[in-house]
């Protein structure tokens, strides 16, 4: 499986902004998918995932109520809508699939995904 993230850029404080998550392979349905991000120096930080069948959404505290996640199946591509934007969401975002039945915080480490795709930056000016 690979994945690819895109949609990545610069915005001001209170903008949005639509990541998206493009797996290849039909297995895709399969897998659970998470959105990490990480800046210098610091950990990859859990920031959303989404069950494999599309349900189940759950969010890092940091973004709830601001970001979104959503899959299209046919598409084979998980969304990440971004809004209301601040400095402090300034990162490279990554995608990853995770092959556990879980959902939740059952999926909000690093260890429970299995593929990761290269990230996306995304930089927030205040």
């Amino acid at each position: 499986v690979q994945l690819q993230a895109f949609g990545g850029g610069s915005v001001q404080t209170g903008d949005s902004l639509s990541l998206s998550c493009a797996a290849s392979g039909r297995a895709f349905s399969r897998y659970s998918v998470g959105w990490f991000r990480q800046t210098p120096g610091k950990e990859r930080e859990f920031v959303a995932t989404i069950a494999r069948g599309g349900g189940f959404p759950f969010y890092g505290d940091s973004v709830k109520g601001r970001f979104s996640i959503s899959r299209d199946g046919a598409k084979n591509t998980v969304t990440l809508q971004m809004n209301s934007l601040k400095p402090e969401d300034t990162a490279v975002y990554y995608c990853a699939l995770s092959q556990s039945t879980g959902w939740g915080t059952a999926l909000t480490r690093t260890s429970n995904y299995n593929y990761w795709g290269q990230g996306t930056l995304v930089t927030v000016s205040s």
